[in-house]
């Protein structure tokens, strides 16, 4: 068995740090194989931001496989947005765009889709896109692949944001490779979905889990939470822990059991 904890939208220089050592104590006590950080680190893409970023994740347990969001890139410094995006990200976060982990169990692959023309949009290119083929289509079906991007591929319902640019070309790969879980943000809610019901993906349908934001005072309508997800052949279980002020705890608000069945992953009965 496999148990990876997924963080999202941090928003370092606009945190609840009442938060920050419960939520390392409790992640701590997880031991997860890997944490998964979806994007948007800081606020503003701050230095100052960056540096807390950087103090937390030296706090929680390796490996880690981290991707940068909208938030990572500056948006008033024109000239930073346009030539040079990512670069207090790269120095204090990681350099790695396209950060890999793979085991004998789970191959976890990060995609980076903040991009400079866009505000809070993302999109995939198709060099990511081959990338996500290079690195997942030729492993063996005991190896559960999941793909990190900060962008989503499915809403829930009302939702006012997009899906990711380059979505269905990205599914396409995604489906022939036999991807199992796709992890996101942005949203700042929690939500799992399933590509079959968005995408024709020849019959696969991969597991769409997003987190909520697990620091950030800009909560929509939830709590700040994060994701348990435990992988253990052809089952998947998901527990959503949220943070409970009263207690300053973070607790089990709620689980999802997921099989693998011919046509892909399914709600368990």
């Amino acid at each position: 068995m496999r148990t990876l904890v997924h963080l999202s939208d941090l928003h370092f220089g606009r945190v609840n740090k009442d938060i920050l050592r419960p939520l390392i104590q409790r992640i701590g006590g997880l031991e997860p194989h890997v944490v998964v950080i979806s994007g948007d680190l800081t606020q503003r893409a701050r230095s100052a931001e960056f540096a807390e970023a950087r103090a937390f994740l030296d706090a929680l347990p390796s490996p880690q496989i981290v991707v940068p969001g909208n938030h990572d890139v500056p948006l008033y410094n024109l000239f930073d947005r346009f030539f040079r995006p990512l670069n207090r990200y790269r120095s204090h976060i990681t350099d790695d765009l396209s950060p890999f982990h793979l085991d004998a169990e789970i191959a976890v692959l990060g995609i980076n889709t903040a991009r400079s023309l866009t505000i809070k949009d993302g999109r995939i290119n198709e060099h990511q896109i081959q990338g996500i083929k290079a690195r997942m289509c030729d492993l063996g079906p005991e190896i559960t692949k999941i793909v990190v991007t900060h962008h989503p591929f499915d809403l829930p319902e009302s939702s006012p944001h997009t899906i990711v640019g380059r979505a269905r070309q990205a599914m396409a790969a995604i489906a022939g490779c036999g991807v199992d879980v796709i992890l996101s943000g942005h949203l700042h809610l929690s939500h799992t979905g399933h590509s079959a019901e968005r995408f024709e993906a020849g019959g696969h349908s991969s597991l769409i889990i997003q987190a909520g934001t697990a620091t950030s005072t800009r909560g929509r309508g939830e709590q700040n939470a994060f994701n348990v997800i435990r992988i253990s052949g052809h089952k998947i279980d998901i527990e959503r822990n949220f943070w409970e002020p009263e207690s300053s705890v973070f607790r089990i608000g709620g689980a999802e059991h997921f099989e693998e069945t011919a046509r892909g992953w399914v709600r368990a009965a």
